[in-house]
């Protein structure tokens, strides 16, 4: 996080006894990353956070991923992995792995239920959601998400996520930190005048709340030699992990509405890292919002044909009408993979038909990663098999053809 905030109460100086009113010490804990080099925050417990009573294997979800051999670009339709709404499912144990590789794993849910107390000890995760509302209970404190906002939880963050109606959440989960871009940020950390979003739009969590509670599980991701490099474990702790008193520190989660950021236009078409919003380790992530667009007299407002050399590009379609994919079958909940070696760009019609718009009504979400990304279950699931062939119309139609 960029700027320091405490909530809360906290002792005068840090490292130093603070006590509660019956003169019980507190226990500090220091949360920080990088090895005390970067941000950090000071947690102080009415409990000792290390102690576990109990624990065992998690068995996660299918993990694995298989490359993307034959290089094809695919669409994915996240609406259909959950066809029939959802009934008992959490926003934990409920993805669906979508992608994926050594960087990031990208995934989705349709959730209902509340999530069993969660920790990724692997990376951050940014949580999309596309759709709905919930309290993302952390042990900084409360969250309150809906529809279109970002929520950035730091690795080793004790959290639940607890639907007030049914949420869609699109969860990237990164291996490194996932931060604002260093292009926007003064070397002190504080978001720059070009930024297109800053300070004042960043919502983080509400005071903690001391809660009370025995052997209560948190179920863990980490590092491990299962299927896509990750494993899971449950402790289950004498306590409840939302003890804290107070914390101060510059390291804490927060929230992001996608309608707060700022779009830059230009007089001809913009490249995609105006779009972008954060970045972790090999990978960034991108919006593309509803926006006036280019404005030279001889302008082609939708992309040109790009080749991805260096990376693979990830789009979720979330809102609008996008107008360069009219004609492909992509809508509302689609995702796009167009991998790295592979030209793309507009649909047919798409080009010629954008001359002259002034205005897109789009919402997106972009992931692109510097490393292949391979295909998750999820994503074999919701793959629909024909995108391929979405620029060839006779290949296209005779496939339809065929299906029919």
């Amino acid at each position: 996080m960029p700027y320091y905030r405490s909530a809360g109460t906290v002792p005068p100086k840090r490292h130093t006894q603070h006590r509660a009113p019956d003169g019980t010490l507190y226990f500090e804990e220091l949360m920080g990353e990088e090895g005390f080099s970067s941000d950090s925050s000071l947690l102080y417990h009415r409990t000792i956070p290390s102690t576990i009573r109990e624990y065992r294997v998690w068995e996660l979800p299918d993990q694995g991923r298989t490359p993307n051999h034959p290089l094809v670009p695919i669409h994915l339709s996240t609406h259909a992995l959950f066809p029939d709404g959802t009934s008992g499912i959490d926003a934990v144990t409920g993805r669906r792995v979508l992608l994926g590789n050594a960087d990031v794993r990208l995934s989705y849910v349709l959730a209902d239920t509340t999530s069993p107390y969660y920790r990724n000890a692997i990376g951050d995760e940014c949580l999309y959601f596309e759709d709905g509302e919930a309290v993302v209970e952390t042990v900084f404190g409360d969250i309150e998400a809906a529809t279109g906002d970002y929520v950035i939880v730091p690795r080793a963050t004790t959290h639940r996520i607890v639907p007030k109606r049914p949420s869609r959440v699109y969860a990237i989960e990164g291996n490194s930190h996932i931060t604002p871009p260093k292009r926007y940020l003064s070397r002190f950390g504080q978001l720059l005048e070009h930024a297109p979003y800053c300070e004042r739009d960043l919502r983080g969590p509400s005071e903690p709340r001391v809660v009370e509670g025995t052997d209560v599980e948190v179920f863990i991701k980490h590092r491990g030699n299962g299927p896509g490099g990750v494993v899971g474990t449950v402790h289950v702790l004498p306590h409840h992990p939302f003890d804290v008193v107070g914390w101060d520190g510059c390291l804490y989660p927060f929230a992001f509405n996608v309608e707060d950021f700022m779009p830059i236009t230009g007089k001809v078409h913009q490249p995609p890292p105006v779009h972008q919003v954060f970045e972790g380790n090999n990978f960034v992530i991108c919006n593309f919002v509803p926006r006036k667009v280019d404005y030279h007299e001889l302008s082609i407002p939708v992309p040109y044909y790009h080749s991805n050399v260096d990376s693979d590009e990830v789009m979720f379609y979330c809102g609008g009408d996008y107008e360069a994919r009219k004609g492909s079958g992509i809508g509302q909940g689609s995702i796009s993979l167009h991998p790295g070696g592979h030209p793309h760009g507009p649909q047919p019609g798409a080009y010629e038909r954008s001359i002259g718009a002034e205005y897109f009504d789009e919402l997106a979400v972009m992931v692109d990663t510097f490393r292949p990304l391979e295909i998750g279950e999820g994503g074999r699931a919701a793959d629909d098999g024909v995108y391929a062939y979405s620029w060839d119309r006779a290949s296209a139609d005779d496939r339809g053809a065929a299906d029919r």
